[in-house]
């Protein structure tokens, strides 16, 4: 089949190259500049609406404001090729979900969300979860390809907003989770209780599971490195707190996780790993500890 990809940061370079593995024709841009050596394997085009003369086209964009401007500013979908579907991974709002539906169906294109879960790794293994909401014709028209990228497809519903609501709110969950450990932290360590302790106490028993297995090991370790930055969690906090506000309903819980990431960023932590909101809490001020490895860089 032959596939273009828009997008070639560390998730979509990993998710484009497994495609080529599984012997399909990608053609691929990236907004900023790449030499071919830079993704052995992937065929790089001049401009993105190259990209859209394919079967099938994936994009996986920063945010909103990329996709309008590569894709919608650029008037991208009345030029693209008859019956193309076009596949957005991207972590987008509702509305804009909805607004991309829309525009599609003037433009004679299928559309489909199809937001993942899991990080630049699992992409490369092609482990990812892949949450997916659009017609069902053009769902099944991207099936193959999909196939090749995720160990899961959830299929959540024909109205591709679903997708993007449903990864929200895993995110939102992620972040509650992440602020609930290092509330737990701040109670059991006033009375002496190391953290480790504590941890393998509620993974052994309240809350065994992905999310509070990785979080609490970089809590317990005070490792930031970035699997997914706080500055994009940042982002996804806004989106599911408009998402809350379009309906009318405060959620509170989403309103701490927001603030405290926001406090992360205004710090200038952005580019750690979200769960750096954590040591934040943890510290009960606006600063943070140094890392294991940077206390032993610099003992």
């Amino acid at each position: 089949m032959q596939v273009g990809f828009v997008g070639l940061g560390s998730m979509g370079s990993a998710m484009a190259l497994n495609l080529v593995k599984a012997g399909h024709d990608v053609r691929a841009w990236n907004r900023s500049k790449l030499a071919q050596d830079d993704v052995p394997g992937l065929a790089l085009v001049e401009r993105a609406a190259d990209a859209f003369q394919a079967d099938a086209v994936f994009t996986m964009l920063s945010d909103d404001a990329a996709i309008r401007e590569v894709i919608l500013d650029a008037g991208l979908l009345p030029g693209a090729q008859s019956g193309l579907t076009h596949v957005v991974t991207s972590t987008i709002s509702v509305a804009f979900a909805r607004e991309l539906a829309l525009q599609h169906e003037e433009a004679g294109l299928g559309y489909v969300s199809a937001p993942v879960l899991g990080r630049p790794n699992v992409a490369a293994s092609g482990q990812l979860n892949i949450l997916v909401a659009g017609k069902s014709d053009a769902v099944a028209a991207i099936a193959p390809l999909l196939a090749q990228l995720g160990k899961k497809v959830w299929k959540l519903g024909e109205c591709p907003a679903q997708a993007n609501a449903a990864k929200l709110a895993c995110n939102m969950m992620i972040a509650m989770a992440i602020e609930a450990m290092a509330e737990g932290v701040v109670l059991t360590e006033s009375v002496g209780l190391d953290r480790a302790d504590f941890f393998e106490l509620i993974l052994g028993t309240l809350f065994s599971g992905r999310a509070y297995e990785s979080y609490s090991a970089q809590i317990r370790e005070r490792s930031f490195e970035p699997g997914f930055k706080a500055k994009l969690a940042f982002k996804d906090m806004r989106l599911a707190t408009e998402a809350s506000n379009r309906i009318g309903r405060r959620l509170p819980m989403l309103e701490a996780v927001h603030e405290a990431l926001g406090n992360a960023v205004s710090l200038g932590l952005g580019e750690k790993d979200w769960s750096i909101m954590a040591d934040m809490t943890v510290r009960g001020s606006g600063s943070v500890a140094p890392s294991k490895s940077k206390m032993a860089t610099t003992s």
